[in-house]
């Protein structure tokens, strides 16, 4: 049996009990249902509970998938007794394919978007009185998740590339190229704008808190994700039309976006990001670079905390916590306006490079930086703009792939002989092609 259908079942049943007790109230109990209840006939009461498992399941292992990206990244090490991996397979770029950081985050993001197909299966086959509006509504919100958990897939994974079509467990779809994941998920996006922008004013059902309070702002959230694959594409003009209609404002919040959020009531869990400072047996270490390479006085600093004393695995070393979060109740963006105002930078470098210069100051000012005093060649605010991507999306999945795409994986640093930066994680060993 393939490691997708291991996952599938059990987490559905699992994760619409566990999330839905801590952030939804008055919804129908599911003590018990199977997932044919859903799919088969999707009701009016099981529609907030599929949603929050769907969201529960989004959380998961989203740690190990982080942490992974950000040592490829060199962002910061990871040191823990429990799993010398961190340190060793992981930054050697020795990969198992038959481990948990190949393994986690596949069957995770998978197992979420098995629960977003289930639900889509019982809303076409629902026999409740949705209107028109609010089945639009919720299959735009649906594909809008299943693109994001796609992308999240399809960025591991590069050039092993991943299945699109895992409808069927029994029968699942072949794999495709990473240009033709990002096309299928730019096509995914573009459809469920489109049922978005035609299902009225409100939600048919509850979000939690991390999300956009309204359906006209959760379309903006799905033009800024699709922003984001279209930047991965190159389709510039494209990005800049997106963002145009997202919610990407030089003038708000930089933090302003959509995040994954945790508590400690309930059967909900924390942010499983979240470390005290000075541990010893288990501690986030930035990367040395990340402090050597920034500007003076640059505020975003603040993300790492100088130890009492160095910590040091398998011969790394690191002075500095990271300390992104500093409660574990804090949230884990997904997107941020940040994001948004660089990708809009990185989408003007070439055809409109004062627009970038604009942009760029955007963010360092936020920084505490003067404004950007170099040139305004594609290839010095290519520069700029990775740098300012470094800094500001620190520690949030972005380094590794920014690298990567802009065929800059050899400048990433290696701290030990025989270290290397891989360009993908293995497809897991029991996914038969």
């Amino acid at each position: 049996m393939k490691m997708l259908k291991k996952f599938y079942i059990i987490i559905l049943a699992i994760s619409i009990a566990v999330f839905t007790s801590c952030e939804l109230s008055g919804g129908e109990s599911l003590n018990g249902a199977s997932t044919n209840s859903i799919s088969d006939d999707l009701s009016r009461g099981e529609l907030p509970q599929a949603i929050s498992g769907i969201l529960s399941d989004m959380r998961e292992r989203l740690n190990t998938q982080i942490d992974v990206q950000s040592i490829f990244g060199r962002e910061y090490y990871y040191f823990t007794s429990s799993d010398p991996r961190f340190e060793g397979d992981v930054v050697i770029g020795n990969l198992d394919n038959n481990t948990f950081y190949t393994t986690a985050p596949w069957g995770s993001r998978y197992a979420a978007i098995k629960d977003i197909n289930l639900t889509l299966t019982g809303l076409e086959n629902t026999t409740s009185d949705f209107s028109n509006e609010e089945i639009l509504a919720t299959r735009g919100v649906l594909n809008t998740l299943k693109a994001h958990e796609l992308l999240m897939v399809a960025n591991n994974q590069y050039t092993n590339g991943i299945r699109l079509d895992v409808s069927d467990p029994d029968n699942l779809g072949p794999f495709v190229t990473y240009q033709e994941a990002l096309t299928a998920i730019d096509e995914l996006l573009r459809e469920a704008a489109t049922d978005l922008s035609n299902g009225g004013s409100s939600y048919p059902f509850e979000l939690s808190t991390g999300y956009p309070a309204t359906l006209m702002s959760f379309l903006e959230f799905n033009k800024g994700l699709n922003a984001r694959v279209e930047a991965y594409r190159g389709n510039y003009p494209n990005v800049i039309s997106l963002l145009n209609d997202s919610f990407m404002n030089m003038n708000e919040s930089l933090d302003k976006g959509v995040y994954h959020v945790f508590s400690l009531s309930g059967a909900d869990i924390p942010n499983p990001l979240y470390l005290a400072l000075n541990q010893v047996s288990n501690v986030r270490v930035a990367h040395s670079s990340f402090v050597d390479d920034a500007l003076p006085m640059d505020s975003r600093l603040n993300k790492v905390v100088l130890r009492d004393n160095p910590a040091e695995a398998s011969g790394l070393v690191g002075e500095y916590d990271v300390f992104i979060y500093e409660s574990n109740v804090d949230r884990i963006p997904i997107m941020r306006n940040e994001e948004l105002i660089l990708l809009y930078a990185e989408a003007n470098m070439s055809i409109n490079p004062a627009e970038a210069e604009m942009a760029i100051n955007t963010i360092r000012n936020a920084a505490n930086l003067d404004d950007y005093s170099g040139a305004l060649t594609p290839e010095a605010l290519e520069d700029e703009i990775l740098f300012q991507r470094r800094y500001s999306l620190f520690g949030e999945g972005h380094r590794w792939v920014d690298m990567r795409r802009f065929n800059r994986l050899s400048e990433l640093p290696n701290d030990r002989a025989g270290d290397t930066v891989p360009e993908a994680v293995p497809i897991p060993a029991n996914e038969n092609e």
